[in-house]
Formats: C-alpha cells, sequence, structure tokens
C-alpha cells in the first residue's frame, strides 16, 4: 500500500482500514485511526505508522476520540508485533535479547527479527532502546532521580546510559533534567559561497550547520532554539571545520566526514544516515530513499525527516528530489540547492540521477 491510498483512507475515514495503519499530524502531536471523525488534517501535516505502538515512538499521542492505541482486529503478523512491542514496554527493567524474546512468543530469533522489521522497520533492539530512553526522558521531566529512572528503565550502569544518551538525548541526564541548561556549546559563522554559514558543535562533534543571507538572523535564530544552553562564540575553536566546511562547497573536498551529535527520533536518525551514504555528485528520490530505510511507503515522512536536518551539507539532503525530478524543497532555500546540485555536476533532473 503505498502513501496515496492511505490518505484516501483517511480522507473517506474508512473503517475498513482500521488496525491497518493510524495516522499522525505535526501540528497536533496526535495520532488517530483512519476512521476518526475528528477534523481532517492538511497533507503536509500528516505521517503514516504501521502501528500505534511506532507512532508513539515518534513523540505523537493517541487521540481520546478514537483510542487508536486500543486493538482492532487486522493482519494476524501486525498483531503478534504489536504483543511484543507491548511485552517490551512492560519488560524494560529485564535482559531483552532476542532469544530470550524468540522463547516467550515461541519463535525462532531470526525469524521474530524479519517479522519485526518487516512490520515496524526497526529491529527489537532498537525499539527496547527508543522505548527504554523514552522512559528515562518522561521521568528525568518529572524531576526523578537520576539512578532511580536509570534503574527502572533496564540500564545495569551509568556507563551504558551516558554511552546512548549523547545520541538520544542531545546531552549528558543531568543537563536534560535541567531543561538543557548550561550545556556548553560553541558556535562562529563565515562567509561561504551560498551566503553565510553557522556552524555549531558541543565537545562530541558539530550539532548544527546552517545557511542563511543575513549574518544577524542566522545567530539570532540560533541563540533564540538553544536559549537554555551555554553558549560561546569560538571562531579559533572551529575553524578547521569551517575550512572544511568551505572547501567542500568550493569543490575542493567531495566527502566530509565531520564527527555529528545532533539529536533525532529513530526514523531520523536512519533517514540521515541513509542520506550520507548518497555519493558526492549523485542524487536519489525521496522513495529510494524510503525503501533504503525499511519503509517504502513513508517518502513524504522521509520528506520531512529531510527538512528538519540540522546539518546542513554533512547531512546532505540537497541530494534527495521528487519521484518526477523536481527538486522539491529544501530548509535553507530553493536556489541554494540548485547551486548545491550544479556544484556536484547535477541538474536536479532525472537524467543527472546515479542509480547505482
Amino acid at each position: 500500500m503505498n502513501e496515496s491510498t492511505y490518505w484516501q483512507a483517511v480522507l473517506q475515514r474508512d473503517r475498513r482500514y482500521d488496525g491497518a495503519f493510524v495516522y499522525a499530524v505535526r501540528s497536533t502531536g496526535i495520532y488517530c485511526r483512519p476512521s476518526c471523525s475528528s477534523r481532517r488534517p492538511k497533507s503536509g501535516n500528516v505521517s503514516f505508522f504501521p502501528l500505534p505502538e511506532v507512532a508513539e515512538q515518534a513523540g505523537f499521542r493517541p487521540c481520546k476520540r478514537c483510542r487508536p492505541d486500543q486493538a482492532v482486529a487486522g493482519d494476524p503478523r501486525a498483531e503478534l508485533v504489536r504483543r511484543i512491542c507491548r511485552y517490551i514496554e512492560n519488560h524494560l527493567e529485564d535482559p531483552l535479547t532476542l532469544e530470550s524474546l524468540g522463547r516467550h512468543f515461541g519463535l525462532s530469533p531470526s525469524h521474530l527479527q524479519r517479522m519485526f522489521k518487516s512490520v515496524v522497520a526497526i529491529s527489537p533492539q532498537q525499539y527496547t532502546e527508543a522505548c527504554r530512553m523514552r522512559h528515562i526522558k518522561t521521568a528525568l521531566r518529572k524531576g526523578d532521580d537520576i539512578m532511580g529512572a536509570l534503574h527502572d528503565a533496564g540500564y545495569s550502569s551509568t556507563s551504558r546510559l551516558y554511552g546512548k544518551a549523547s545520541a538520544h538525548l542531545g546531552m549528558t541526564p543531568g543537563a536534560y533534567k535541567q531543561g538543557g541548561r548550561n550545556v556548553p556549546l560553541l558556535y562562529t559563522t563565515a562567509q561561504c559561497p551560498l551566503g553565510y554559514l553557522l556552524v555549531a558543535a558541543t565537545d562530541k562533534g558539530i550539532c548544527a550547520v546552517r545557511i542563511g543571507s543575513d549574518e544577524a538572523e542566522l545567530q539570532e535564530a540560533f541563540l533564540r532554539e538553544f536559549c537554555g544552553a551555554h553558549i560561546e562564540r569560538d571562531t579559533a575553536s572551529l575553524a578547521g571545520w569551517v575550512r572544511e566546511i568551505v572547501e567542500h562547497l568550493n569543490g575542493e573536498q567531495p566527502r566530509l566526514t565531520l564527527p555529528l551529535d545532533v539529536r533525532a527520533t529513530a526514523f531520523q536518525r536512519r533517514v540521515w544516515q541513509a542520506l550520507q551514504e548518497i555519493p558526492y555528485g549523485s542524487t536519489r528520490t525521496y522513495t529510494e530513499i524510503a525503501k533504503v530505510i525499511g519503509q517504502p511507503s513513508a517518502a513524504r515522512a522521509v520528506a520531512r525527516a529531510c527538512a528538519t536536518n540540522p546539518a546542513a551539507l554533512l547531512i546532505p539532503c540537497h541530494r534527495v528530489l521528487r519521484n518526477d525530478g523536481g527538486l522539491g524543497g529544501f530548509r535553507w532555500g530553493i536556489e541554494r540547492k540548485k547551486a548545491l546540485l550544479r556544484r556536484e555536476g547535477l541538474s536536479g533532473s532525472p537524467d543527472d540521477q546515479d542509480k547505482s
């Protein structure tokens, strides 16, 4: 089933698709059944998910009107995966492995892994980690003790939690508990062939690369977004990374391999990793990226993940086009997308796409 079929089911409030998928509305943060009688959203604000659990992992909450989190008879395979998801959520303190899950559900580890990924598009281990980090985020926001939150989420040591916190929280658990306050960030701005660059970094790597026409506006928007952090302008410390990015824009360094420290949902992380694998001088379509990450019907969600990319050029979302060869959107301006493609020897037309 493709996204246009999903969308038609939503427009028609077709009960036949209840249990087959749920749709989430970005502007409200809520997900619903296809038959929900709530006001129809704009198509550009909608994402589709195979299971309620996956929508919740992406940060959406269930609609109180249609109760999409309650079971509906449907695909037996999807229903079994839902049971596995619920089991994982209720046993986070246990050492959850493919072997232990397989024993509980009477499946071989390899079969359980394949089935789970075919429905959810991530592995049981990735789902477990996402559940544990969501549990920790909720507990820390409520003001719970860090060690208590760690233990309840199934982490056996502080080193395991802190090792994963950078990728999932974007900061240490203690800093997250304080709303991100006093997280040290360095940033600088520089002129480049596309106007101005703003580059910002934590002690782990680059957390933002922004492009704009006005240096003051770039700086103001960045400071507003990271208002809780401890921010310093430090041109000297970031000079090497800025130089590499500018050289890349000048065609002198085709491949950028600078360290990244960006916050992301599990879905965004998979999309952004797929974008980083697109070779210099090549393009892909949103649908092709959706297939690469194992969710062929999620082209629209892929486009949204591209639109929220915080690190221009390092995560090359400019190399993703519409199926018809059109440029699609670009967070930093469509003219800059055209310029970037031209610099890589591409015009953005289908004939220029490398399908290898």
